[in-house]
């Protein structure tokens, strides 16, 4: 621990309010809140963590805290700043995603859509429902109950589905208002919970029709029938009182949380959610962020009523969702929050043996290469690698591994722009120099480690720029391939080591990964490059024949083989003026 944080954590006030963990550039890692600030920072800092944390603490070189009036507004303060500095080690929910809904339209002649928007527009919306199927499935049944129009504009003449019973044709006949209102009160009444009735009122058509010798007429009710069958009842009735309503349960250990989420639409469970994430503080303040991010942040829609456990603050909660939020002690209610906490024990304990596998692969990966290469362990790696054929089309290619992962929005292309000719040690020179001088300029995160695909040359000129021209301070190593074109060796130091490392070790994968990527990625921007710059033809050599016109002409005759062969009248009938067609013709003669 250094002295700027022994110096802090002897000042903290004991008051309610949310922290702000620093790495060594600044960036905010980690924010959490405490009831007594003073007790819950320095617990980092004291006694025995599990491995996760202890990662996270190895990270921390500062800290910020604000002070808040009480625990309900550090909660409300701590999700703001999650969402504001997205911290690596907070939860993260990237589901961005809405959901979807049926709505019966306010046309004269209304349609039966599926939006994911809703909007002001005297529109009747029906849902949200948990998937675009389950939307896809209702809404079929719908078309063949309710004859409403299918076509955007109407057509001048009636189509298939009018044939197939699912539309009135308003394009060719009269249809009263009146009927349209009828069939939107029955869709609301349906949709609303009511379609056993409805099913009871096709069973008794259904019989009718059959004693009166309509047979034709007996199974289309009893089709519709065995299709609401097959779509409004395929699970369990759940409620009777038909509250949408949302239930939480959670599971805890070793240091990791599991929240599932039952979904209960229209007294039914009809989805689930699942989420998987290390906790660093209580288990019911964990929660309760995770509760507000998850309507906050992933934009799940908000029931009318939310039911978590016992454990759990419920005034906190409610007001945070703003909300009913109940705690059941007894009944269905209680049967399903602890049928939730039982699916999320069960799905923790399947992960466990992933996420120990990825851990080895990865983070510790990480930092075992560290300490084999007696650095900080290089959690932002950047590699380089570079390619051309015989000194044509060169480019060069940065990849970037985050924690030992791929982080492909951070992989940047370059072209290379001063370099005559194959020269290797150049190009290297040039792509580091423009890199990290944009990173000094616009204050981006420098790299714990940059990678070299290459041999000493290209590691000695990549440090060229890196130490003696831009004064940075980044440790760069260079990866050396055998005779097979696989990795074998880690180049380090100054002078340049081979760092031993055991070739089935994790951390040597790792390298392997980060070497077989960097070359994949220069090599497919290379082979755009040299295909880009390889489609010309002779047209681009003649006055007169621009881009547009030399699409025209390659459109109309298909090659310059064919054009080379056609005579002047044919080009100038392609629509090509008299005297560039003479051109083309002269050129071509060459």
């Amino acid at each position: 621990m250094n002295d700027l944080l022994k110096n802090k954590l002897a000042v903290l006030p004991d008051q309610p309010g949310c922290y702000l963990m620093k790495d060594r550039q600044g960036t905010i890692i980690y924010v959490g809140k405490a009831k007594v600030l003073k007790n819950r920072v320095r617990s980092y800092f004291t006694g025995s963590h599990d491995g996760k944390t202890q990662r996270l603490v190895s990270e921390i070189e500062d800290f910020e805290y604000i002070v808040t009036s009480s625990n309900m507004e550090a909660l409300i303060l701590e999700l703001n700043l999650i969402k504001k500095h997205d911290p690596k080690y907070n939860v993260m929910l990237k589901d961005d995603k809405t959901y979807p809904f049926i709505k019966v339209t306010a046309e004269r002649h209304p349609r039966l859509l599926i939006t994911r928007k809703v909007k002001r527009d005297k529109g009747k919306y029906f849902g949200p429902y948990p998937n675009a199927q389950a939307a896809n499935e209702t809404k079929k049944l719908l078309d063949r109950m309710y004859p409403l129009r299918k076509c955007s504009t109407l057509p001048d003449k009636v189509c298939l589905y009018y044939h197939m019973g699912q539309c009135l044709a308003p394009c060719e006949f009269k249809v009263e208002e009146g009927t349209y209102r009828q069939m939107t009160e029955d869709i609301a009444r349906f949709l609303n919970g009511g379609f056993k009735d409805v099913k009871k009122e096709l069973k008794v058509k259904m019989e009718k029709a059959a004693e009166n010798l309509e047979f034709e007429r007996a199974k289309e009710f009893r089709d519709q029938i065995i299709h609401i069958e097959a779509t409004m009842e395929k699970q369990k009735m759940t409620m009777n009182d038909f509250t949408n309503r949302d239930i939480f349960g959670y599971s805890v250990d070793k240091g990791w949380m599991c929240v599932q989420v039952f979904f209960i639409r229209q007294g039914k469970l009809i989805e689930r959610d699942v989420s998987l994430f290390p906790i660093y503080d209580e288990a019911e303040e964990e929660f309760l962020t995770f509760l507000g991010q998850f309507y906050m942040k992933a934009n799940h829609f908000k029931p009318k009523e939310v039911l978590v456990p016992q454990s759990i603050n419920r005034e906190m909660a409610e007001e945070l969702l703003e909300v009913t939020v109940k705690q059941p002690v007894r009944g269905q209610k209680k049967d399903l929050v602890n049928l939730a906490s039982k699916n999320a024990r069960i799905a923790l304990h399947e992960k466990f043996a992933l996420i120990e596998r990825d851990e080895d692969r990865t983070i510790r990966a990480v930092e075992s290469l560290g300490a084999a290469m007696n650095i900080y362990p290089p959690l932002r790696i950047e590699a380089f690698d570079n390619s051309n054929i015989q000194g044509a089309d060169a480019v060069s290619a940065m990849v970037v591994f985050q924690d030992g992962k791929p982080d492909r929005k951070e992989y940047r292309k370059y072209k290379i722009k001063t370099v005559q000719g194959p020269d290797d040690y150049e190009s290297m020179r040039e792509v580091i120099r423009r890199r990290y001088t944009r990173v000094l300029r616009d204050d981006l995160p420098l790299p714990d480690l940059i990678l070299i695909d290459g041999g000493k040359g290209q590691i000695e000129a990549a440090r060229e720029i890196i130490e003696d021209e831009l004064g940075i301070e980044v440790p760069v190593a260079g990866l050396a391939k055998d005779d097979r074109h696989n990795t074998s060796q880690l180049l380090y130091g100054n002078p340049l080591e081979i760092i031993p490392l055991n070739r089935r070790s994790q951390e040597f994968y790792l390298l392997q990964r980060i070497q077989d990527e960097v070359h994949r990625f220069a090599i497919t921007f290379h082979r755009q490059v040299r295909g880009k710059n390889s489609i010309q033809s002779v047209l681009d050599e003649i006055p007169g024949v621009g881009p547009q016109r030399k699409k025209q002409i390659l459109r109309y005759f298909g090659s310059v083989k064919k054009l080379r062969e056609a005579p002047l009248e044919e080009i100038v009938k392609a629509g090509i003026p008299a005297a560039t067609a003479e051109k083309i013709v002269e050129k071509l003669k060459e």
